[in-house]
Formats: structure tokens, C-alpha cells, sequence
């Protein structure tokens, strides 16, 4: 079983060939491919996790869609001032599945 840890959007992710992963938008066309920097590899019992070694190693993806996120409420309140305040956000998310990891 081969799997990867990969850096995705200020995060990381375990990814496997099919794994259908959302993280933050990139810049990339729809249906275009798109590397991954990896971390760590895991070959059946064989660990790559030295720099050296991971530069070689390509994890190609294929971008899927561009969507946003659900929408996230922030609030502010202080009593007994009358201040309030309200606000929302929806972060940019693109979604992407692996198609290779050599």
C-alpha cells in the first residue's frame, strides 16, 4: 500500500490514487493537474520522510471543481454598550483528486 502526506493549503492530508481531497483554492484550471509538495511517504514498510529523498518524489493531482465553503457566522457582542456586530465568510476551495504518486 502506497500513501502519501502531502501539503495542501496550509495543511496536511494522507492521500492515496483516488483520493478526493478539498483544500484551499489554487490557481489551476478545471480538469487541469497540479503537483503536491509531499512530506512523508510510505511505501508497504519503507518510510520516506528526508528532504532529499521527497524531492523526488511527484504527487500529480487533477483538479475537479472550484466551490466555497459553508458560510461561517461571526459575532461580537458586549453587554450593556449596544455593541454588536455581525459578520460572514465563505473561504475559496478547490477540490482535487490524485492520480499519481511515484
Amino acid at each position: 500500500m502506497v500513501y502519501a502526506v502531502v501539503r495542501a493549503g496550509g495543511r496536511q492530508e494522507k492521500v492515496e490514487v483516488g483520493t478526493i481531497i478539498t483544500m484551499d483554492r489554487i490557481k489551476a484550471k478545471v480538469g487541469g493537474t497540479v503537483d503536491l509538495a509531499a512530506v512523508l511517504l510510505v511505501d508497504g514498510a519503507k518510510i520516506t520522510s528526508e528532504a532529499s529523498a521527497l524531492s523526488k518524489v511527484r504527487v500529480t493531482a487533477e483538479v475537479l471543481e472550484e466551490l466555497r465553503g459553508p458560510k461561517i457566522i461571526i459575532q461580537k457582542f458586549k453587554n450593556k454598550t449596544g455593541y454588536k456586530k455581525r459578520q460572514g465568510h465563505r473561504q475559496d476551495l478547490t477540490r482535487v483528486k490524485i492520480t499519481g504518486i511515484k
